[in-house]
């Protein structure tokens, strides 16, 4: 749609690509927003300690890694990068990882583990062990197309 010089698609596109950064940006913005809320309500956990503080903690601190992973890969893009699939590897190994130790920490204050939370357990081990697995294939790949 060329139009004495004017062409429709190529501004249509420009703006969306702009407004496509400045959502990323926005985006970049609020998870560092969050990750600082987050690691604050952790540090004030830690200063009345106790064991489901230790625990609060703990799990805040994961969530902060992981939303800090998330930046990263905002950040990737924002700096034109190549995608990579590590970050999001990464991201499910420390969420499993975060699973398995709120699951841990709530069933020991328990006389008797549940069946459920066991199972729970060897499931986010096993999707751990897979993610793993996959994460050393991507490297390996990465490492071949050099």
């Amino acid at each position: 749609m060329k139009q004495n010089g004017f062409d429709l698609t190529r501004v249509i596109r420009k703006f969306l690509v702009n407004m496509d950064i400045i959502f990323h940006v926005v985006a970049a913005i609020l998870l560092l927003v969050a990750c600082g809320f987050i690691l604050v309500y952790a540090f004030l956990n830690i200063l009345e300690p106790s064991r489901s503080s230790v625990i609060a903690m703990l799990n805040d601190v994961l969530l902060a890694l992981i939303i800090l992973e998330l930046l990263w890969t905002v950040i990737r893009f924002l700096k034109k990068q190549k995608f990579s699939l590590n970050p999001f590897l990464a991201i499910g190994i420390i969420a499993a990882i975060r699973r398995i130790l709120l699951i841990e920490a709530q069933t020991s204050l328990l006389k008797h583990t549940p069946v459920e939370k066991l199972y729970e357990i060897g499931l986010s081990a096993v999707v751990i062990i897979i993610l793993m697995i996959a994460y050393y294939l991507s490297v390996k790949a990465q490492q071949l197309e050099i």
